[in-house]
């Protein structure tokens, strides 16, 4: 909680197993309150590696959306 409010971090994901274990270990957890994972249908292991570190909330794209979604 952060001045009363829930604060959610989404980490959009794509072939970023290799550097979401560092990226997690940056978040300030003494703000956050919960971790979503977005992987973009990536080629490595993201969502693997997401739920190792106990990230809950993971969305897993079955296509590539690319930048923006579209």
């Amino acid at each position: 909680m952060y001045k009363g409010q829930k604060v959610v971090v989404v980490l959009p994901a794509y072939n970023a197993a290799k550097t979401l274990d560092i990226t997690y270990k940056e978040i300030p957890f003494d703000l956050v309150d919960e971790v979503i994972l977005c992987d973009d249908c990536s080629k490595d292991e993201p969502v693997r590696v997401a739920r190792e570190l106990c990230i809950n909330h993971i969305i897993q794209q079955e296509q590539n959306k690319g930048f923006g979604g579209n």
